[in-house]
């Protein structure tokens, strides 16, 4: 069976949540005696959640989450 792109994504965003999820209970433990772990324990959770966003997001196409080639970045709407 062919993976489509769309299958692809949430399989690896999948991967990198559960990753991702045993790293940020560790730096919750270590932000606790060391503060300014707090930045990087928020950019892990932000990481996780955009990987949740692309495994949920059913109407998702790749033109929305792919970098743009001309080096631009995207604005939110």
């Amino acid at each position: 069976m062919i993976q489509t792109n769309s299958e692809r994504t949430r399989s690896l965003a999948r991967n990198l949540v559960e990753i991702l999820t045993a790293y940020e209970e560790e730096l919750m433990a270590v932000e606790r005696e060391t503060p300014a772990m707090g930045q990087l324990r928020r950019a892990v959770g932000i990481a996780i959640a955009e990987a949740c966003y692309l495994i949920t997001d059913q109407g998702l196409d790749e033109a929305e989450w792919s970098p743009r080639s001309d080096g631009q970045s995207r604005r939110a709407s």
